[in-house]
């Protein structure tokens, strides 16, 4: 465990526990070069093998973070294909020489793909992923200035880079140059602050940091001292100015939250108190109101010890929210209402495998995928349009303790 106590937080439940059984609802920063074990298809340029009626069927790419030290397996970014009819993954390779990749993002149109490495001494890379015949070229890697960091988005400008350091409860800016690569880091903003859980809340532990829908203020989210900061971008300069604050319940531990399309509500998924909340929100201002803590489950799941709310996600139509559950190991289905400021908990599936770390939909919101990290395991869904609800695809993709998963 680091100075900082990163590397607590991400192993605390264990990382390197992969191919435990699902209950509940039923090292450094990489050198620029190429680095690539298996080059990937991009952006639905593969062909799979047949729709069943002898025409072939395009693959679309999909990238996998994951742990390279510490147990956790991993050997750098997972690259995958699925097929977009079933959901279907299969393994193309791995970029390697990324440490501990755990989060990912794509920009350009899915030629570049940019990784944190959650280590003590956080980094973020940058990998053009080109598709040429020498495969992805990491093109380098910048640090963050803090310790582990765990998420990290690009400003819809595309001009920077923003990332989130767990361990020492900062928030980073790095100018994305235009071949892609990162620049040094433009702004390192302290979070201060700390809440009631002795284990986790000792000091601020920034976990996510995203844009707004109208791209005017950057949203961080601080579980460690139950904070969402707001910020305004100078994009000139490349450095955060403070807007607004907003604070949820002693202990709520805030994780990850994600709008509205109307981006005049958040829905905001509290780790340690095991709660969603639906908060306001106010375009001109960055400010959010944090409303009333709700269920992560139906009340007829099976009982476990402890749950952990993770990835919270929102259909592209607004009408459904989807909650991964760590613990429950199922993905809950809420309707939303009122414009989107009311959630009315529907149901809950099983995930198909142990503590779904991560998921995301497909780029046409028909899929459904999510990162099981202790089974070692990704695991695919299918999305009603009508009814929003899942149905289990596919077989599920081994993958040494995804904890991201990227569809392209």
């Amino acid at each position: 465990m680091g100075a900082h106590g990163g590397m607590g937080r991400r192993r605390f439940l264990g990382v390197a526990a992969t191919g435990m059984a699902a209950t509940g609802i039923a090292a450094g920063s990489a050198a620029a070069g190429n680095a690539v074990a298996t080059p990937p298809l991009q952006n639905g340029q593969g062909q799979g093998n047949g729709d069943g009626h002898g025409r072939p069927t395009r693959t679309r790419p999909c990238y996998l973070g994951t742990y390279t030290s510490g147990g956790g397996g991993g050997t750098g970014i997972g690259l995958a294909t699925y097929q977009p009819e079933t959901g279907q993954l299969t393994s193309t390779g791995v970029i390697e020489g990324v440490a501990d990749p755990s989060f990912l993002a794509l920009a350009r149109g899915g030629q570049v793909l940019y990784a944190v490495n959650e280590q003590d001494q956080g980094a973020v890379t940058a990998i053009a992923l080109g598709g040429g015949a020498g495969g992805p070229v990491v093109l380098g890697s910048e640090s963050t200035g803090g310790a582990a960091p765990c998420h990290l988005s690009v400003h819809p400008g595309g001009r920077y880079l923003l990332s989130a350091n767990y361990g020492s409860g900062s928030v980073a800016v790095h100018p994305i140059r235009e071949d892609a690569s990162l620049g040094a880091r433009t702004d390192l903003v302290q979070h201060t602050g700390s809440g009631p859980d002795p284990d986790r809340q000792t000091g601020p532990h920034a976990h996510q940091v995203i844009t707004d829908p109208d791209g005017a203020h950057v949203l961080a989210v601080d579980l460690g001292s139950d904070r969402v900061h707001s910020y305004r971008l100078d994009e000139r300069t490349g450095r955060l100015a403070h807007a607004s604050e907003a604070a949820t319940r002693p202990g709520a531990g805030p994780r990850h939250l994600a709008f509205h399309p109307s981006g005049r509500f958040v829905y905001l998924a509290n780790e340690l108190d095991n709660t969603i909340a639906v908060c306001g929100y106010e375009s001109g201002t960055g400010k959010l109101s944090v409303g009333t803590p709700q269920p992560t489950a139906p009340k007829d799941a099976p009982a476990v010890e402890r749950n952990y709310p993770s990835e919270v996600l929102v259909s592209a139509d607004g009408r459904f929210v989807y909650l991964a559950n760590r613990g429950l190991n199922g993905i809950t289905r809420y309707a939303v209402g009122d414009g989107g400021a009311t959630l009315t908990l529907l149901d809950a599936v099983p995930v198909g495998g142990d503590y779904p770390r991560h998921t995301a939909f497909s780029n046409d919101g028909k899929l459904l995928f999510a990162a099981n990290q202790k089974s070692g395991s990704v695991t695919t869904f299918t999305v009603d349009g009508s009814t929003g609800e899942l149905a289990a695809t596919g077989s599920p993709f081994a993958a040494p303790a995804p904890v991201c998963v990227l569809p392209g």
